[in-house]
């Protein structure tokens, strides 16, 4: 297969300063035990700008961007831009789940939009490009590439439930270990590294017990990948996609990551150029500094509740994006 096939970005953002959008989450809002609700979900930090201007400086090769919105657009953004497509949420979620404020319902839903490529890479506004990325770092031969771990760790937060009731999927689905064993070179390759690969095979005994590590930051899809998953788990997802808010009986959007996993329908790559981050007042010029220095290449930094001066910490994180995407992009006026 020849590697010219097109590849979209699909961008979900939200601008929880917007009275509007306010106005309806605390219609719908009920403080309910296990709903997972912060202000460090919805919150602008201001950059958005930075995202458009790092796709189009490293990654130009990219066919459309799809910014998913509920309603609201930046100010600045050149709507007339020819490679943009704004969708809302009411364009491709069906109705009976709108108005949502769970962000796996709008991400088992993108596979919705209508004129989406086959191959799409997923990005929350919080994950960025920090340097030249190839088309091949996300899809080779038609497939994602991706990294394939064992790991015994669950949080122990709302994200515990969340990846305990997708792995309940998954092995229900299939047998861990039989499918490891069928494909050894995938999970056990040295792109990975030694550590990783290290940790898998000591887990491998009780593969009936563990999860899969997630790299945190922006993941290829195909389309036809949620599209199956729908089929086949209607129930599960349909569930998840009822509830406003996330909610502790959710099942993630990586369940179509792990399905591709466990079935081998991947090209394995290493994650080292990649960063998983949160920020905090004292995090903050630590994490300015490696986006000022290109360190890497994938990276997602988290907002938090940890930000007592939350125009201080801002600041230091947006003038490091301004020292390297000080230019403006097509999709700015």
């Amino acid at each position: 297969m020849t590697e010219n096939y097109p590849i979209d970005f699909v961008l979900t953002w939200v601008d929880g300063n917007d009275p509007a959008w306010q106005e309806e989450f605390r219609k719908y809002y009920r403080a309910e035990k296990g709903i997972d609700v912060s202000l460090a979900r919805t919150r602008d930090w201001g950059n958005l700008h930075y995202w458009f201007r790092a796709i189009e400086k490293f990654a130009p090769w990219f066919r459309t961007i799809h910014l998913v919105t509920w309603g609201h657009l930046p100010s600045w953004l050149n709507k007339s831009a020819p490679k943009l497509h704004i969708v809302q949420h009411k364009d491709f979620i069906p109705p009976e789940y709108l108005p949502t404020f769970n962000s796996w319902t709008i991400s088992w839903n993108l596979w919705r939009i209508e004129g989406l490529a086959e191959h799409f890479v997923y990005f929350g506004d919080d994950t960025f490009v920090g340097r030249n990325v190839a088309r091949t770092r996300f899809f080779k031969k038609g497939l994602p590439r991706d990294f394939a771990q064992l790991t015994p760790l669950i949080p122990v937060n709302p994200f515990g439930h969340y990846t305990l009731n997708t792995l309940e999927i998954i092995h229900r689905r299939h047998h861990i270990l039989k499918s490891i064993l069928k494909n050894p070179n995938l999970w056990l390759n040295l792109k990975y590294g030694v550590k990783p690969i290290c940790k898998t095979l000591s887990l491998l005994p009780w593969s009936r017990l563990v999860g899969f590590k997630n790299p945190h930051v922006s993941t290829p899809y195909l389309r036809s990948e949620h599209e199956t998953i729908w089929r086949e788990e209607f129930t599960a997802l349909d569930a998840t996609c009822r509830s406003k808010f996330r909610a502790h009986t959710d099942t993630m959007h990586w369940l179509a990551r792990y399905e591709r996993l466990i079935t081998g329908k991947f090209i394995p790559i290493g994650i080292g150029d990649t960063k998983n981050d949160t920020i905090s007042d004292a995090k903050a010029a630590g994490i300015a500094r490696y986006i000022a220095a290109h360190r890497y290449r994938l990276f997602c930094i988290n907002d938090s509740n940890d930000i007592a001066d939350f125009e201080k910490t801002k600041n230091t994180i947006n003038t490091a994006f301004e020292k390297i995407l000080s230019d403006k992009s097509s999709f700015e006026l």
